[in-house]
């Protein structure tokens, strides 16, 4: 297995030719096959903090990171329904490879609407070709999470980048790693910088207690050069209509409805191997009453979770064609509602997992508490709480939710 002290900013850069994803279905199929290959050795990778650099090799290697480049660049292009089962699907057998690629996919969103044609071109023929994106983008330093410290300059033949980021899932398996930086008149951009650049300091300090290996640590800038081609605006995606930010969430929507699946399967299999509560006059624990009340309660959540999910991604491909005020606040507010319903959910089957199984859930061989700690870390993303007050606000007082990255 690779390890992270082992890769060199050369071997990192080096791009593994990658298959050419040519529909939806085909994106469905092989995406059906890997993770059936990711759950081996999914709870060690878990219990022992083991990067998962061979799994994201293949998972890019087999063409899925290149399945939103728009089909008039070679790209598959398809729906956003199909993203987010292949997210759904590789959260419930590993949460932090189900979660890697979203920030890839979400920067290459950034460019499709604010990126030059030059830059589409470059940034895309990259991602057919087998490049994986990380992210640069929060710092907790900062009196709130909207500020940002990080900083462009400009120099004479292009930019210089000087900061520190924290929380940067998936940059240690990337090989560019999109920068949210602030220039001297407060502007945004996202600059699309090389993992191998000089001055860029990767530091594999994530210690999450949940999501454990998606590399989320800090990524830090000293006087590091970007070239002007590989920097986009990233204020302009949120000043008119975008799917910028229902594209991002839904992606995180499907993590958690995907390991609140997992959970509930799992909790299948557990039931049927436990003993029967010694009160229920029962056989089996498959009879027992209280415990099919509970699982029935379970199965409702989840289905509610993956109808609602479908339906959001129904919304955003919908606005697609031709955004506007409407049908993008429509999208917004559809993937509020699955964002929300699906945080509640994977944490409440992931504990009726343990709760169910009794007390041979909890042993550690078993790592049943990975769904658990995984949604646990996952929702604290961006609050549940919030998307409710903002479907509420618009339901009631026609008040549109804000644009940003986390609506």
């Amino acid at each position: 297995m690779t390890s992270f002290q082992t890769i060199s900013p050369a071997q990192a850069a080096q791009l593994a030719p990658a298959h050419i994803i040519q529909s939806d279905a085909e994106a469905l199929e092989i995406a059906h096959t890997l993770a059936e290959q990711f759950k081996h050795n999914a709870i060690l990778r878990d219990a022992e903090r083991i990067l998962p650099f061979d799994e994201i090799e293949a998972y890019s290697k087999s063409g899925l990171w290149a399945i939103t480049v728009p089909k008039q660049y070679g790209g598959a292009e398809v729906s956003s329904y199909t993203v987010a089962q292949i997210i759904a699907l590789m959260s419930g057998v590993d949460g932090s490879i189900g979660q890697i690629p979203q920030n890839h996919f979400y920067a290459l969103e950034v460019l499709r609407n604010t990126g030059t044609e030059q830059q589409k071109q470059k940034l895309y023929q990259e991602v057919l070709q087998g490049a994986r994106f990380g992210n640069a983008l929060a710092e907790f330093k900062t009196k709130n999470a909207a500020q940002k410290q990080t900083a462009i300059s400009p120099t004479a033949n292009g930019f210089i980048v000087n900061g520190e980021k924290f929380y940067c899932t998936g940059s240690l398996f990337a090989h560019r790693i999109p920068t949210l930086v602030k220039d001297a008149h407060d502007r945004e951009f996202l600059a699309f910088i090389p993992r191998n650049s000089e001055g860029l300091e990767l530091i594999d300090d994530w210690s999450g207690f949940g999501q454990r290996t998606t590399g989320s640590g800090t990524v830090k800038f000293h006087q590091v050069f970007v070239a002007a081609e590989d920097v986009i605006p990233f204020d302009q995606a949120f000043q008119q209509p975008t799917l910028v930010g229902p594209f991002a969430q839904i992606m995180h929507a499907a993590i958690e409805t995907g390991i609140a699946r997992a959970a509930f399967e799992e909790t299948l299999i557990r039931v049927r191997q436990a003993r029967p509560w010694i009160d229920s006059g029962v056989d089996a624990a498959t009879q027992d009453p209280l415990t099919l009340l509970e699982l029935g309660r379970v199965v409702a959540d989840v289905r509610a979770s993956e109808v609602l999910l479908k339906q959001a991604a129904r919304s955003i491909d919908a606005a697609k064609p031709q955004p506007t005020e409407d049908n993008i606040t429509q999208a917004s507010l559809d993937v509020a509602k699955v964002r929300a319903h699906s945080s509640e959910t994977a944490l409440k089957a992931s504990s009726k997992l343990i709760e169910l199984a009794g007390s041979r859930g909890s042993q550690r061989v078993d790592g049943l508490d990975r769904f658990w700690r995984n949604a646990r870390v996952h929702t604290l993303h961006d609050a549940a709480r919030w998307k409710y007050y903002f479907i509420a606000n618009y339901t009631l007082n026609g008040i549109r939710p804000p644009r940003r990255g986390t609506l």
